[in-house]
């Protein structure tokens, strides 16, 4: 189901039967998990020969009003500024994921270790997006949030020098990784590669205003190195090159690290959530996939935490696990296999209800069980 403020802002720009279709689909994620266009009509619940439920959901993807300007923007700076407040650090981070043919571009707000979807693009090619295509993604974002002290971070696609410094002149802060054999100078000093930097694991530097590249006309810049200390015995390839606008290192490294929240994400859309590279819609309809994603995750994710303050996460997942020190499983996965386990649940209540009725021992659990699923329910 959608949050309530969801609908609340949907209806004003679908109609009745737009919006049922929309909350029939995003219901059809969560349950199959799945973005094929085959397996969504395959398993839709309207009375129709299954052709004809093929072609009302494609329909239904040709729809102007599924913007993501319009949509979700909305929607989804509701959701940071209930948990980010205005005048507060908001990280952005910029990635890129591939899979066959199809190459998407997006920003996303990195908060507790996820990312949410902001904005994305579609590429028309293969491979590394150029600076155009990445201010066409990051400039509406900067835009929406304005009112927030907004951090861009960026893995070494996006180490381009015209990017650090179109950022800079948009007045926000980024912390951009460099690859090892790009130029750098120090005052009064050569050029030369930022691998002759001297470090080892377990250390790190901080080069204040240096000169990034031979282009002219380039303001000066900081590079925070560091290199990690070996993990269980395995050390770390290489170090971090990151340029940055912030004026100190800690700061530089601690906003850098937040960025494989969004791998997380790119998981959650695909093998470890909704397969969305077995989707093999057209470029239009891709991107309106990728709109219904956006809602079916973030309302998983609503969900998981609010069973999480409820206390009832146990009913869904084990909550702790020998030898593991970090939790296993995160809001939306506890958000998404919470509503799965509600569904069999009520797909299955006669069969339950018997099979409680022949363990009096264990009555007192089932009725525990049943209030559990009572409030996680409520709060769908």
């Amino acid at each position: 189901m959608l949050p309530q403020f969801y609908q609340s802002h949907l209806q004003k720009y679908l109609s009745e039967t737009q919006l049922i279709t929309l909350k029939l689909l995003v219901w059809l994620l969560q349950n199959q998990k799945q973005v094929k266009i085959e397996r969504l009509a395959a398993m839709l619940p309207l009375p129709i020969q299954q052709n004809s439920r093929r072609r009302h959901i494609q329909r239904f993807l040709h729809l102007r009003r599924l913007s993501v300007v319009i949509l979700w923007f909305p929607l989804i700076k509701e959701i940071i500024n209930r948990r980010i407040y205005q005048g507060k650090q908001l990280i952005i981070a910029l990635d890129r994921t591939q899979w066959q043919e199809n190459n998407i571009l997006m920003a996303s707000a990195i908060y507790q270790k996820r990312a949410l979807p902001i904005f994305w693009i579609l590429l028309p090619k293969k491979g590394a997006s150029n600076l155009r295509e990445q201010q066409t993604v990051l400039r509406p974002v900067i835009k929406l949030f304005k009112t927030h002290k907004v951090v861009i971070i960026g893995d070494r696609e996006f180490h381009s020098v015209d990017l650090a410094q179109w950022i800079h002149r948009q007045g926000v802060k980024f912390v951009l990784r460099q690859k090892k054999d790009t130029i750098f100078r120090q005052k009064r000093q050569k050029f030369k590669s930022l691998s002759n930097v001297k470090i080892a694991p377990g250390q790190r530097q901080f080069l204040s205003e240096i000169n990034i590249t031979q282009k002219k006309g380039f303001g000066r810049f900081n590079l925070a190195v560091y290199w990690k200390r070996k993990y269980k015995g395995k050390p770390e390839k290489a170090p971090w090159y990151l340029l940055t606008n912030l004026s100190d290192l800690d700061t530089a490294l601690i906003i850098y690290k937040k960025r494989f929240g969004i791998e997380a994400m790119f998981k959650d859309c695909k093998t470890g959530g909704y397969n969305l590279e077995g989707s093999k819609a057209s470029p239009d309809k891709l991107i309106r996939i990728v709109l219904l994603i956006a809602l079916a995750m973030t309302a998983a994710w609503l969900q998981g935490a609010r069973t999480a303050v409820l206390g009832k996460s146990s009913y869904i997942c084990r909550p702790k696990e020998i030898g593991r020190t970090k939790r296993r499983h995160s809001s939306f996965w506890i958000g998404l296999y919470g509503y799965s386990w509600i569904a069999a649940f009520h797909e299955c209540q006669e069969w339950v209800e018997k099979l409680i009725a022949s363990f009096r021992n264990k009555r007192a659990f089932y009725q525990r069980g049943l209030r559990a699923i009572t409030l996680i329910q409520e709060a769908f």
